[in-house]
């Protein structure tokens, strides 16, 4: 969900809101249960300039990072392109898609791009994050005995703070890379951000609480959980 998380503070803030109990408790209902919280931040490049505010998106062709991206990228007046990862490269050559949300592996399109904006280190006011969290099946893990599970409960608290002592660093290599390479780098100021936000809230947000149950639910939790959460 664009503009949901915004850092990496908040990510760990959110880990023990009411937003992510709920999240949680429908990851239980399906069988499998979470061993470690994740957060990974991404970003967004474009191939003809800086893509700060919603006007910059206009008339431009993007290829989306899910469905709740490109209602909000539609509503700021882009098309939505639909590119297989593996060709990504080609499009932005020939000219097919002049935006995307850059991975850094993905270091192939560095001659192609021009501008990028990327989560400040680290990672303030990013419009993208991803939940990665660790999960094992409960069926499985009723099947150890107890000294295996506690292993394993005690493994993933090690790897949550693994993981959270490391993600603000991919940031930093990612923006190092593009740099070295020419490519310009910037960070969303708080202003520019409210400003994705509020296209999300009419566009992204607004379908998420008509289409998911409980959906409005979750994004008010989400809000205050950069407030309630400890």
């Amino acid at each position: 969900m664009p503009g949901l998380v915004r850092s990496h503070e908040r990510a760990q803030r959110m880990n023990n809101s009411s937003f992510m109990q709920d999240i949680k408790a429908q990851i239980d209902k399906a069988g499998v249960m979470v061993l470690a919280d994740a957060w990974l931040a991404g970003a967004i490049a474009s191939k003809r300039g800086c893509i700060r505010k919603p006007d910059d998106i206009k008339g431009l062709k993007v290829r989306s990072a899910g469905p709740t991206f490109a209602s909000m990228w539609q509503a700021a007046g882009a098309s939505i392109v639909s590119v297989p990862s593996n060709e990504v490269y080609n499009a932005l050559q020939t000219g097919r898609r002049r935006r995307h949300r850059h991975e850094l592996r993905q270091l192939c399109l560095l001659p192609h791009l021009r501008a990028g904006e990327v989560p400040h280190r680290p990672g303030d006011n990013a419009l993208w994050f991803m939940y990665e969290p660790l999960l094992m099946s409960k069926t499985s893990f009723s099947r150890l005995n107890k000294k295996q599970q506690d292993v394993l409960l005690q493994a993933g608290k090690k790897s949550q703070q693994f993981f959270a002592d490391k993600a603000k660093g991919l940031d930093d290599e990612m923006v190092k890379v593009f740099k070295d390479h020419n490519v310009e780098v910037v960070t969303l100021t708080p202003q520019e951000y409210d400003q994705w936000l509020k296209v999300a809230e009419k566009s992204s947000y607004a379908e998420f609480a008509k289409e998911v149950p409980n959906g409005k639910k979750l994004i008010d939790e989400s809000a205050r959980g950069e407030i309630t959460a400890c």
